[in-house]
């Protein structure tokens, strides 16, 4: 039998700089198709990417067909694009669009999904401003479009509508969500009206996920895809519009490699799918508006709750600084205690929002000054009094509360700053009765957001505490308080992004109430109640906040001003790690463009992580090709590099 020869892309890296190698196949193969081939001594997966001529050197026979059917052409090039526009292995860029275990034979599941909290229906129409939304969305194929609708202004219907008219066109769709703790509440709106749903998340297991990923290829008709950003790279049949749900979170940018945005990925496979593409939020990045409105993208506006009965909250700033607000409790504002209890006596629920875990930030003695610290990273401790123990939340260590003074034998231990943990201890003092629930990163897998989202919404949760997965996305009908234990908690970071970090995560917060006719409380306690991103960010003034923080970023030259690469050195010595970030620093300013502007070498923020230091390199040019240009000189080891960082802590 004649023998056929392909280039195969496999998915580990077996020679640097070379993404394809040739092997034969006495099978007719279709490009897109998943194989085994062998590599060295190892069975390895691969994607046929094209056919070619018999090569004049020797080759090896692809060894199985893993899929009889083909990835979708539009994902092969999404593909390349990736590893092009990110400086990225194909093989790295494949381990994340294929699922794991992609070779395995699966038995039939028998796990039955369980039921979403049953939602009182009636015929929803579309107000003028949803209409209005879902003709321009589908009118610009191929094109991004903002949609940017205040909270409550229905933005989940416009969704749920061009979801709709693509299906009916015989088309599929994808629906991005940000966080596993909204998919619950998305499927619980969308599973009523499309039952054949599919949907992924990182939460199920490898054999689920692979068998939600096979229905997506072997489908013959139009699927609906909900799930975080690896729902984009489902091989669903003729995509037809991709829907990014809260799309100013950060939980979008990939921090492994291939370090993607979702949002930009999203836009290239538009074009390749001639799909439109929406990003919708309250609170947009500066980026992302940016460039809507200076790439000409259309921007669509709701600026008015989809409920037109709705009574917008009561605000009350606190000042953490005046004691006189903080007579009841040391870190309970009396207004926000008051609240509560006007909330708990109408048989109505209460949401308090912070954004740190655990039960104190650190410990120290009050004797000599010793402050407990990770071993490995060199950073504070942080107690969780529920498991009576100290832990770092960068590499996990552990260890028992000291009940003395290392130093100076001193019992003298003490516990400073305010977690999660310690705000659940607190209320469940203040209100013994109360049905209480804490959700953040600490919680066991039955007490997440997403497991008890059922209980959240029928209102079997009085008072519900957590860190930023209970800030957005969330609509609770019996949602009556709002508090924020300290809303400038992230503004002392140094960071470019921490003023519009600080002003999405209370925007958010803030919507979640003021979405019907109830009248509602919202209790925002500050140490810097003037500060413009906590002024703006009560008051949901996206407009304003924009303009400043604009005008902030130009004249720091940040994005979306500049292009950004940020690179990072690694060493078990700190002496290594400088010498390495010197080096480069000193050939870097030898070789970069003159447009490219070289800051440090500096201590990343965590400098030590896990036993190893870090220095940093930052660049910044308004020229992206400029920073490409710049990665040709960083070492291949010792080294991690990211293009378009949302962030530089």
């Amino acid at each position: 039998m004649e023998e056929l020869y392909y280039e195969i892309a496999p998915t580990r890296i077996v020679r640097p700089g070379v993404d394809v190698f040739t092997y034969a196949s006495t099978e007719k193969l279709e490009i897109g198709q998943v194989v085994t081939v062998e590599v060295g001594k190892r069975s390895v997966i691969g994607v046929v990417m094209r056919a070619v001529d018999k090569p004049a050197f020797a080759t090896k026979p692809i060894q199985s067909i893993v899929t009889s059917l083909p990835l979708p052409s539009s994902l092969l090039s999404l593909a390349q694009w990736l590893s092009d526009y990110y400086q990225t292995p194909l093989a790295t860029v494949f381990q994340t669009v294929l699922p794991r275990g992609i070779d395995k034979k699966r038995r039939e599941s028998k796990r039955v999904a369980k039921p979403s909290a049953e939602r009182e229906r009636t015929t929803f129409l579309l107000n003028s401003d949803q209409q209005s939304a879902v003709t321009t969305i589908l009118k610009n194929p191929g094109k991004t479009t903002l949609l940017q609708g205040v909270t409550g202004s229905g933005k989940t219907e416009v969704y749920k509508e061009v979801a709709r008219q693509t299906m009916a066109q015989g088309k599929s769709a994808i629906l991005l969500v940000p966080e596993i703790g909204l998919t619950s509440q998305l499927v619980a709106e969308f599973v009523h009206e499309f039952p054949d749903v599919l949907l992924t998340h990182s939460k199920m297991t490898e054999a689920e996920r692979h068998k939600v990923w096979l229905a997506a290829l072997q489908s013959d008709s139009p699927r609906l895809v909900i799930g975080p950003r690896s729902a984009l790279f489902m091989p669903v049949p003729r995509l037809g519009a991709i829907m990014i749900d809260e799309a100013h979170e950060p939980s979008y940018k990939q921090e492994q490699s291939p370090r993607y945005s979702a949002l930009r990925t999203a836009s290239v496979l538009g074009k390749l799918t001639d799909s439109p593409v929406v990003l919708g939020s309250a609170t947009p990045s500066l980026a992302d508006r940016y460039i809507a409105e200076h790439g000409k993208h259309p921007i669509v506006r709701m600026q008015a709750p989809a409920r037109k009965t709705a009574s917008k909250p009561t605000v009350h700033l606190i000042d953490m600084t005046k004691r006189d607000n903080f007579k009841r409790h040391r870190f309970l504002s009396d207004t926000l205690l008051s609240s509560i209890e006007k909330t708990l006596a109408g048989e109505k629920q209460t949401l308090i929002f912070h954004n740190r875990r655990g039960s104190a930030a650190s410990t120290l003695c009050e004797n000599c000054g010793w402050t407990a610290q990770c071993p490995h990273c060199f950073v504070p401790l942080t107690l969780h009094a529920d498991r009576f123990q100290l832990s770092c939340h960068i590499c996990g260590f552990h260890q028992k509360v000291p009940t003395n003074c290392p130093v100076c034998q001193s019992a003298d231990i003490i516990h400073k700053g305010i977690g999660t943990k310690l705000v659940e201890s607190e209320l469940r003092k203040i209100f013994p009765k109360a049905r209480i629930a804490r959700f953040d990163s600490d919680n066991k897998q039955d007490e997440t957001v997403a497991e008890q989202y059922d209980a959240l919404y029928r209102g079997d949760i009085d008072i519900a505490i957590g860190t930023q997965v209970v800030a957005k996305g969330l609509d609770l009908p019996h949602l009556r308080t709002v508090g924020v234990v300290q809303a400038d908690s992230g503004l002392a970071l140094p960071d470019f992004a921490a003023s519009e970090r600080a002003f999405q995560l209370l925007s958010q917060v803030v919507g979640r109430v003021g979405r019907d006719e109830h009248a509602t409380d919202v209790v925002i306690q500050s140490y810097q109640p003037s500060h413009p991103a906590v002024q703006l960010g009560i008051t949901q003034n996206y407009e304003q906040f924009y303009k400043e923080a604009l005008a902030w970023r130009q004249k720091g030259g940040f994005p979306p001003f500049t292009y950004l690469l940020k690179l990072t050195t690694i060493y078990k010595s700190e002496a290594a790690a400088v010498r390495s970030a010197r080096q480069l620093a000193q050939t870097l300013r030898r070789e970069l463009h003159p447009d490219v502007t070289l800051l440090g070498p500096t201590p990343a923020f965590y400098e030590r992580q896990g036993d190893t230091y870090r220095w940093q390199l930052t660049l910044k040019s308004p020229r992206r090709e400029h920073l490409i240009a710049a990665l040709q000189h960083v070492p291949p080891t010792h080294w991690q590099s990211e293009l378009d960082p949302t962030s530089l802590l």
